[in-house]
């Protein structure tokens, strides 16, 4: 497992990534004075932005059907953990946009490549909403884990 967000898994047999960026910005507001150079006051965290890039070969990876699996998380408007194979948890994030690009197609349309772009926003869990996430991700997992019987 290279990654997990929410609960997709990031893996060479779904959606694995060849890169993660990762862009953290700060609020330095600028406060204008005469004759000088403007001051700078710190404000606190900005926005935090993962952006994970990979390409997929469908008949030896993960291909289309994972890619609206994310597509469809994203749907729902909620923000997802996203943790790291590491273990690293990064906090919650929401996704912005999923942008694909077909290659190489078959003569049905099909295509043997498929390059994503997926961009991920941190958000922060100010009023609690976040514990509310925890309803739709007991729900996945009770519809991905087979039942005894």
């Amino acid at each position: 497992m290279m990654m997990i967000y929410g609960m997709f898994v990031f893996a060479l047999d779904t959606a694995a990534y060849q890169e993660l960026q990762r862009q953290t910005r700060w609020r330095q507001e600028a406060q204008g004075r005469v004759g000088l150079l403007p001051a700078r006051q710190f404000l606190g965290p900005g926005e935090d932005t993962i952006t994970l890039t990979g390409t997929l070969h469908p008949q030896f990876t993960g291909g289309q059907p994972h890619l609206d699996q994310v597509r469809d998380m994203a749907s729902q408007g909620h923000a997802w953990p996203l943790i790291e194979g590491t273990g690293k948890n990064y906090g919650f994030f929401v996704m912005e946009s999923l942008k694909e690009r077909k290659v190489a197609l078959m003569r049905d349309g099909a295509a043997q490549q498929i390059d994503f772009d997926m961009v991920l926003h941190r958000v922060e869990d100010d009023n609690g909403n976040l514990l509310a996430m925890l309803g739709p991700l007991a729900g996945m997992a009770m519809r991905a884990v087979p039942r005894l019987v």
